[in-house]
């Protein structure tokens, strides 16, 4: 673990930014942040596997932490959180793979990330530090790799990767990758997230969804007052996480007691997230193996 990495983490250099480290001006660190989605509707299955979507994705304050620094030998290491499986599979090293296909000229580098998002949650934090990666490599190195072309790289990394480019509201469509930014600002709300620490899985929840067109396009109901997404504002995945998991149901319905203006699930789950005003008092009553965190939008 770099001693650099831990330290520059603890001073707290901000959000949604890439900087240097000055306790180390060799490095350059990016912080992913994670994201919530205020609906979710599977509307279509493709012919290719995929299934199409509509959704609002919504960028939060809740971030992991990535240092690239040249280094001799590719590296790869992590600190924070435990990722179960190969570490090949990441896509932080995936994002350097694939800009090193193109660009022979990157050199070896070590990549430590600092893992704060649940995984497995809907919190999209895999995706995030993925397209952070990119990001991030473009601006060490020079590469200058357009939005656009930065879009198109992430999309091979995820459906959801190609947002956390843009990384404002956007009304997301396709696999997810078809992006529309919308006017939406929740910064007069506080947002909780609440984990239970049942993994989700994305596949075997897409298998229990039967496609269908919305009654309300997403697009529509989220223009209107917050205070109406309780009974419009949907997410599909919902009904058969629930009827699997009654305490994932059990975690939105404490939320709306505890007065969250809206609750839900984000993504396939399970973490679920509540809209509060922000100067309300909460009084939150979750076991104590669970995950909470408050935090400005």
């Amino acid at each position: 673990m770099l001693v650099s990495f831990v330290l520059l983490t603890l001073f707290g250099y901000f959000f949604f930014a890439i900087h240097k480290n000055p306790l180390n001006p060799g490095s350059m660190v990016s912080f992913p942040n994670a994201k919530i989605n205020l609906g979710l509707n599977i509307v279509n299955k493709r012919p290719d596997g995929y299934h199409d979507i509509e959704t609002v994705f919504y960028p939060i304050k809740f971030n992991d932490a990535i240092e690239v620094i040249e280094k001799k030998n590719i590296h790869f290491s992590i600190s924070g959180l435990a990722i179960e499986g190969d570490q090949e599979d990441n896509l932080s090293i995936k994002a350097f793979q694939l800009l090193k296909k193109d660009y022979p000229q990157l050199p070896p580098v070590h990549l430590h990330l600092h893992k704060t998002i649940p995984m497995g949650a809907g919190l999209g934090g895999g995706s995030a530090d993925g397209a952070f990666t990119l990001k991030l490599l473009n601006k060490k190195f020079g590469l200058g790799l357009s939005e656009k072309q930065l879009i198109d790289y992430s999309l091979q990394l995820g459906s959801d990767c190609p947002f956390f480019i843009l990384n404002k509201p956007c009304f997301a469509t396709g696999r997810g990758e078809i992006l529309d930014l919308i006017d939406l600002d929740l910064s007069n709300y506080k947002i909780v997230i609440v984990h239970p620490g049942i993994h989700i899985s994305t596949a075997w929840a897409f298998s229990k969804i039967k496609p269908a067109l919305p009654v309300n396009p997403i697009n529509k109901v989220i223009q209107q007052p917050i205070s109406a997404w309780k009974k419009e504002l949907k997410n599909d995945f919902e009904e058969p996480v629930f009827a699997q998991h009654p305490e994932i149901r059990n975690i939105k319905d404490e939320l709306y007691k505890t007065g969250a203006i809206y609750s839900a699930m984000s993504g396939s789950g399970s973490a679920l997230f509540g809209i509060f005003e922000k100067a309300k008092t909460l009084a939150l009553s979750f076991p104590g193996n669970y995950f909470i965190k408050a935090l400005p939008c």
